[in-house]
């Protein structure tokens, strides 16, 4: 008789903590590492004449990615930027397509070094799909543009970031 009693008691025991513990359980954060090119498609600049050399631009950018895990995604970014003398506010949104066919859309805001030798940014992720679908969290990165070649729609740059992400719960 005690025997079934601590038996139940027992089972009692295992299938609580199996709810609580499987009701906490999340899909970890994940971080990954990257190194990127990117490369202009298409600019418009647009003279303002308030100040020397104050310009408002848009530009659309190819971009390709080379994570830490080996593995590669290409990305379309659609970019505004507001510049006195090559300098200043930017923000873009950028569509990530990995080989698989998911997706993680950033929009990305940052600070354009002097003359378009640098940036730094911060980007929170706004949607993604496949393998990404109802993903948060967001992506960090610096770049360094090499000089503009005659011909170019604007600079190529490379640099590096970190994305880091949580996937929710299934």
């Amino acid at each position: 008789m005690d025997t079934k009693k601590s038996m139940r008691v027992l089972f009692g025991i295992l299938v609580i903590s199996a709810w609580v513990l499987g009701s906490v359980i999340q899909a970890g954060a994940e971080s990954l590492n990257f190194k990127f090119y990117t490369y202009a498609t298409k600019t418009e600049k647009f003279l303002i004449d308030d100040v020397e050399e104050h310009i408002v631009m848009y530009q659309l950018r190819g971009t390709f990615y080379v994570f830490e895990n080996g593995e590669v995604a290409t990305a379309s970014v659609v970019a505004t930027g507001d510049f006195i003398k090559l300098s200043g506010p930017f923000m873009n949104y950028n569509t990530i397509k990995f080989a698989d066919g998911s997706t993680i859309i950033i929009k990305s805001q940052g600070t354009m070094g002097g003359s378009f030798t640098s940036a730094e940014f911060t980007s929170e992720i706004i949607k993604g799909t496949g393998r990404f679908a109802r993903s948060k969290g967001t992506l960090t990165a610096k770049i360094k543009y090499l000089p503009l070649e005659k011909g170019e729609a604007g600079p190529k740059g490379i640099g590096e970031g970190t994305l880091n992400y949580t996937l929710p719960s299934k």
